[in-house]
């Protein structure tokens, strides 16, 4: 798939991101949210907006302290040591501007039966543009399809947001074979 430009215009980094809108807004209330690497939590306040339960994620304890009136805050590093949420399951996984490879079996783990991975990242090309440049923080063509290979993909992007130039790759995943017409619904 070659790239192409991405149709979003690209928002204020306080605003969430039209991805990450198009594919949570109209979720049951009440659903249980993951919103990983959350920085400061412009997708953990807008999610919690919408009446769902959110746990925020992240190292940064000062990034979220905001967060704490509004959400599940739990800080802890990804990176290192083992998974802070064992045993529990989520409807829908949050992920934008995160990369760490050895965390997505683990995203996909926390998945609740028809649960939703919604994911953007930067990709290969960003590094001409911008930060990250190093390649291990990068997505390769095509990787987030790989990522979400034996789930149903209801979108896939792949190219450049303007204003900043971005480079990214978006997904937004079903787990499972199970799937109903309303989870399929694409009147958002």
């Amino acid at each position: 798939m070659s790239p192409v430009e991405l149709s979003h215009v690209s928002t204020a980094v306080s605003e969430p991101s039209p991805w990450v809108v198009r594919w949570c807004l109209g979720l049951p209330r009440g659903a249980r949210v993951l919103d990983v690497a959350c920085g400061s939590g412009r997708h953990t306040r807008w999610l919690v907006a919408q009446g769902f339960e959110v746990t925020a994620i992240d190292r940064d304890a000062q990034a979220v302290a905001g967060l704490q009136a509004v959400a599940e805050v739990v800080v802890a590093d990804l990176e290192q040591g083992s998974w802070p949420l064992p045993q529990r399951v989520f409807d829908v996984v949050v992920v934008t501007h995160y990369l760490w490879r050895p965390l997505v079996p683990t995203l996909r783990q926390v998945l609740a039966p028809a649960g939703r991975l919604v994911y953007e990242t930067f990709a290969l090309g960003q590094e001409q543009v911008g930060r990250p440049r190093r390649p291990q923080f990068l997505l390769q063509p095509g990787e987030l399809l790989q990522i979400c290979q034996g789930m149903h993909v209801l979108a896939y992007e792949d190219g450049w947001l303007n204003s900043p130039a971005r480079r990214l790759q978006r997904v937004c995943a079903l787990q499972g074979s199970q799937l109903t017409p309303d989870l399929l619904s694409l009147n958002r």
